[in-house]
């Protein structure tokens, strides 16, 4: 007797068997911890639900239902998206048969109806194969699949294929790229006061990051698995699981409170989820804050680890490069850009080591961070940082010298603050980590406020970012020891949390940390004030009638100096910009501007003081133009059309030589090439003035090439009438020194390019030296937008060769991205190339991270 087929599960029935499973689920996570257990549990239940709706719809037999992404993991959050891939035989597609067309619909409808947040794709093994090859998004939901249903031996098929296909160098790459780009999106911090649990630094695609190229580089696809093989040590594994149950557990209860899928930790629902974790809040702390400090606390690790484990997972699969690059001294050496301790006790024999690492971190050129071997000891050092330590007189110098450095200080205290190292040296500071700021005002809280502060006022003394606020680059060019508004932002909001009013509380401090540190007396008085007074310049400008002498005559009265003047505007802006994003607007930079200038004009202060660095090079240029009987004031035509950048980016007699040259011809037509023996050494000096277009600078780079010509140094400017004012130094490595017979042949011969429209070349592949052979570097693309979003920023690290600006220079041109400024800069075999773009292009995330991978490609030696 024949046994009776079992008919498939109805559709009601399956939709009222997961609705009840789940439900079941959801009600025992209100009342037990165990995140993972739910999310397995949860994964199960959606397994059985899609088995039960494939078979209703009578799929074929060929045919496979995969899961993908998070799902694939097994792992489901209450709310999450559940991804799925009808993976079909290659023979066999939608296109071939209406029949299976409808099969399919069916059964993605079903899903929907069962309450499924279904994300669908359906693709033949091949197809599965080639979209991962174009995506990295496919390429990596790919990598976890796992078979739900259906042809396993079709599954085994597309598993067999994808990992032939799967190249873990090539995808380590993309998805650092990737992260890079996604940190960029969430201001490169954890410390939003309203992060994304899955999605902002710190969080959990970190993680997952993190076991995607470990798992596609074949290391093991868990913590014990990566201990195992000891990319990362026992305590480091058990503190990353604490940490990722800590963050899946915030996700999960956010899902089910909200009742939907909701990632990021919102205001609204902080409260609700700190207490169904029990916090309870306090006459001092609400419970809201005490959650979100543990949250910060656990992202801060992750980021600390992440970095840890990212940097090994590279040495292994980049081995060729991870040797020791140069011997800085008897403590550190430099290894392929980080830097590294010369052996595992140092910080234990000698304690001030740990501030000389930051310090440098700063003074080295070519090193981008903390190797993971340094920052393990950093860690592990943490019992060392106590009161005779912050006390020692050899560290207080040590952390002067970290804030009076010329360049690398943002950096490096970020990255003490990241390690936990600032917050030990400076008590006060490590209170208000992960502080919130409920004003709806600041978005970062007190402590990564206080350091983007810092930052913005490191910012106004770079000339690269002299195009962002210009008044601002001016003044701080002139501003004698910059350090001190450094030690004032530090300080400004130190005391917030404590109850008082903060800018009288942080003056205590403030006038503390200047005698521990043999600060002057005037510049211990300037810190103080301005931590006193750093809320009342805006408060004036945004709340008084500022067109009243009085209100100026006042202000200025309280003022009393212009130093004290320009310190307070300089960290007023600074301070506001370090709030929000959205906080600062022009109508606010113009009321201050307003203010300032006012009362400027009552002390009766000088617009610019005597010895300025800007006004010195105008007028030692003036000087120069004069000997060269320049009509007078005829600078102006070109001047006016010229930032505060260039001129901080060229000497008086570069300034000289330039406006002599085009003074009479700012709005030519025709290309103006000038080319002269350099005045500083055995190179060729290459004006070009011609009007702008997107790939200008390649062309002139090509032409370089083409001619065995190395660019030593560019400088490119972008007038406001919208033309290119190009200053190259290039050099032949034949030539005896003698560029004065090329430069007439230099001049016609560009000028003629640049007057004709033609493709450009394929770029040569120059010889690389034997040292860089002997001792490459892993080249690096960093790409992301500047303070105002209208410019994009690229930093490229690579070995010199013949040819490289031009493969930059190329790539950026295919893409019609404009160059509005470049720093070149070659320091020995190595160049670290800076260059402004414009972003418009760049806006699109799938076109940055092509970009990105281009520039890869074309940089590698």
């Amino acid at each position: 007797m024949s046994v009776p087929a079992v008919a498939p599960p109805c559709a009601d029935s399956l939709k009222a068997s997961y609705k009840t499973a789940k439900a079941a689920l959801l009600e025992r996570f209100q009342s037990a911890t165990n995140v993972d257990g739910l999310m397995h549990a949860l994964a199960r239940a959606t397994d059985d639900a899609l088995k039960g709706a494939w078979e209703t719809c009578e799929m074929p037999a060929s045919a496979a239902l995969i899961a993908v992404g998070g799902y694939g993991r097994g792992e489901l959050a209450p709310y999450s998206d559940v991804d799925i891939l009808v993976l079909l035989p290659d023979h066999e597609t939608p296109d071939h048969t209406a029949s299976l067309t409808a099969r399919i619909e069916r059964l993605i409808g079903m899903a929907w109806d069962l309450g499924l947040e279904i994300g669908s794709s359906v693709r033949s093994v091949s197809q599965c194969i080639d979209e991962a090859s174009n995506d990295i998004t496919i390429q990596t939901s790919l990598l976890e699949a796992r078979r739900i249903v259906g042809n396993e031996k079709l599954f085994d098929t597309f598993e067999g294929r994808y990992q032939q296909t799967l190249d873990p160098r090539a995808f380590f790459q993309a998805k650092v790229l990737e992260m890079r780009q996604r940190h960029a999106k969430y201001q490169d911090t954890p410390y939003s006061l309203e992060p994304n649990i899955k999605e902002s630094p710190g969080g959990l695609r970190d993680l997952q990051l993190i076991l995607w190229i470990s798992r596609a580089a074949g290391f093991g696809s868990s913590w014990r698995e990566l201990d195992s093989r000891g990319l990362i040590t026992e305590r480091e594994a058990s503190e990353l699981r604490r940490n990722e149950g800590f963050l899946k557990t915030l996700r999960a209860r956010l899902h089910v409170i909200a009742k939907r899928r909701q990632d990021i930790l919102v205001f609204d629902l902080q409260t609700a989820l700190a207490e169904s974790l029990g916090y309870k809040a306090t006459s001092s702390k609400r419970a809201s804050e005490q959650l979100m400090r543990r949250y910060y606390w656990a992202a801060k690790a992750v980021t600390q680890l992440a970095t840890i484990l990212i940097q090994n997972v590279e040495a292994q699969l980049f081995p060729s490069t991870s040797g020791i690059t140069r011997v800085l001294n008897e403590r550190f050496v430099e290894k392929q850009g980080m830097l590294e301790i010369a052996s595992d006790d140092v910080f234990e024999r000698e304690p001030n080591a740990i501030l000389e690492a930051f310090l440098l971190y700063e003074q080295t050129r070519g090193i981008k961070g903390l190797s993971a071997r340094t920052l393990r000891a950093i860690y592990n050092a943490r019992d060392l940082m106590g009161r005779d330590w912050r006390g020692d007189s050899e560290n207080r110098r040590l952390f002067m010298a970290i804030l009076q450095q010329p360049e690398g200080i943002t950096h490096a205290l970020r990255l003490m603050n990241q390690t936990s190292v600032l917050g030990r040296y400076l008590l006060n500071f490590r209170r208000i980590v992960g502080q919130m700021q409920h004003d709806l005002y600041h978005v970062y809280t007190v402590d990564q406020h206080i350091l983007m502060v810092l930052r913005n006022l490191r910012r106004f003394a770079m000339a690269e970012h002299a195009h962002e606020y210009p008044f601002c680059s001016q003044l701080m060019g002139n501003f004698e020891r910059p350090w001190v508004l450094y030690i004032a932002a530090l300080f400004h909001d130190i005391a917030k949390g404590r109850g008082g009013d903060h800018s009288v509380l942080g003056m205590a401090d403030a006038r503390r940390f200047c005698r521990d540190h043999n600060v002057g007396a005037d510049d211990s008085d300037l810190v103080v004030w301005l931590v006193e007074q750093h809320l009342t310049m805006s408060q004036v400008a945004q709340k008084q009638d500022t067109s009243d002498l009085e209100v100026i005559k006042q202000f200025a009265s309280m003022v009393k100096t212009e130093r004290r003047l320009t310190a307070l505007y300089l960290l007023t802006v600074a301070d506001i910009r370090g709030t929000s994003p959205k906080v600062w607007n022009a109508w606010k930079g113009k009321l201050l501007e307003d203010l300032y200038r006012a009362t400027r004009a009552v002390l009766g202060g000088a617009e610019l003081h005597a010895h300025s660095e800007l006004k010195s090079r105008q007028e030692d240029a003036l000087a120069l133009l004069r000997l060269e009987t320049v009509p007078e004031n005829a600078e102006k035509a070109l001047w006016d059309k010229l930032d505060v950048g260039y001129f901080l980016r060229h000497d008086a007699a570069d300034i000289a030589w330039q406006t002599r040259v085009l003074y009479k011809h700012v709005e030519s037509e025709n290309p103006i090439v000038r080319a002269r023996p350099s005045p500083i050494g055995a190179a060729l000096q290459v004006l070009v003035y011609v009007q702008d277009r997107p790939d200008l600078f390649a062309g002139i780079c090509a032409y370089f090439d083409k001619n065995g010509l190395s660019v030593l140094d560019a400088r490119v400017t972008t007038t406001r009438h919208g033309y290119a004012l190009d200053n190259f130094l290039v050099a032949h490595p034949d030539h005896d020194g003698h560029y004065r017979d090329i430069a007439n042949l230099v001049e016609q011969q560009l000028s003629t390019l640049l007057t004709a429209e033609g493709i450009l070349p394929e770029p040569s592949k120059g010889r690389v030296s034997r040292l860089v052979r002997t001792f490459p570097i892993t080249p690096r693309v960093d790409l992301r937008p500047d303070e105002r979003g209208q410019y994009y920023i690229l930093s490229v690290s690579a070995n010199d060769r013949q040819g490289l600006l031009y493969s930059i220079a190329r790539v950026l041109a295919q893409h019609r991205i404009g160059v509005h400024a470049a720093r070149i800069n070659t320091l020995g075999e190595r160049v670290e190339d800076v260059f402004l773009l414009d972003g418009k292009t760049l806006s699109d995330n799938r076109t940055q991270i092509q970009v990105e991978t281009e520039l890869l490609r074309a940089i590698a030696a």
